[in-house]
């Protein structure tokens, strides 16, 4: 059961997540400034990364990826890519929370798919807030 999000929420970003990426996801998780919640972790992976490693990494990048890109021609920030040895992490982030999603290899429109797919549904309850 989820901590930081409400069950159905929680439940429902782990679907959004594994129907847009299928069985290349590896894992879901839920942060804020503050808290992370790993959702969704693949049966085959080991139960013992460093998540905090992880999580501590994109909570840096809050700040630089809604301001320090802002008035530039590139556009609006949608998402966060790190590609890796052995998979991806695509951090996509809500007003003041965020979604890390690691999964195998894909090809870039999945992750612009996920990332629009998260995205909405993130919006969808935050707006509840």
């Amino acid at each position: 059961m989820s901590q930081l999000l409400p069950e159905e929420a929680a439940d429902r970003l782990v679907s959004t997540c594994r129907t847009t990426v299928g069985d290349n996801a590896r894992s879901v998780t839920y942060f804020s400034r503050t808290d992370h919640e790993q959702l969704y972790l693949r049966d085959d992976l080991e139960q013992d990364a460093d998540l905090m490693a992880f999580i501590g990494t994109e909570r840096q990048d809050f700040a630089m990826a809604s301001d320090g890109y802002s008035g530039t021609e590139l556009g609006g920030y949608r998402y966060t890519l790190r590609v890796f040895e052995n998979g991806y992490a695509v951090r996509i982030d809500g007003r003041d929370k965020g979604v890390l999603v690691t999964s195998d290899g894909m090809e870039l429109r999945d992750f612009n798919h996920l990332a629009s797919a998260v995205s909405a549904t993130l919006e969808e309850w935050e707006g509840e807030d």
